[in-house]
């Protein structure tokens, strides 16, 4: 992240969706070095040719999901499955199962996805032990997405 080392692609990604989902500007030198603007920018999700649109979309999903399962102040969570090699973490919190995938959006039109995943689907576990757990499931996960299944 220094200024010293070359601009990597995935720093340059990472510092790309740091901004966005903050929706802040840091003081620099563009804005005077001031902290007036380092604060989040509601606004923006108002201007219908700015995609910021989405990103509030899905925070009000994610809203809904805290108000309905209140996972946030649920117990610490479980984690099923951490993969190094598919860049993916499988947590359970609150009768809910978070399956991340990193190699970071919902996949759904209306947060700016590309619709892969079918909301419609019905998920099924297979009872054989697999990673400490009783039994396993299968999903398609596509690159930078969340999939939260619940009950």
């Amino acid at each position: 992240m220094s200024d010293l080392s070359p601009l990597t692609a995935v720093i340059d990604r990472g510092l790309a969706l740091h901004k966005m989902i903050r929706w802040m500007d840091f003081p620099r030198e563009g804005n005077c070095n001031s902290f007036a603007h380092a604060r989040r920018q509601f606004n923006l999700v108002d201007d219908p040719l700015l995609r910021y649109k989405y990103l509030n979309e899905f925070d009000v999903a994610m809203n809904w999901l805290e108000a309905k399962y209140k996972w946030l102040s649920a117990p610490q969570a479980y984690v099923s499955l951490k993969h190094e090699g598919d860049k993916v973490i499988v947590f359970e919190r609150a009768g809910l199962l978070f399956i991340f995938n990193f190699v970071l959006t919902s996949d759904e039109a209306r947060f700016a996805g590309h619709a892969r995943i079918d909301m419609n689907g019905r998920y099924f576990t297979t009872p054989m032990e697999w990673n400490g757990r009783r039994n396993f499931l299968q999903v398609y996960t596509p690159a930078r997405t969340v999939l939260v299944l619940g009950l």
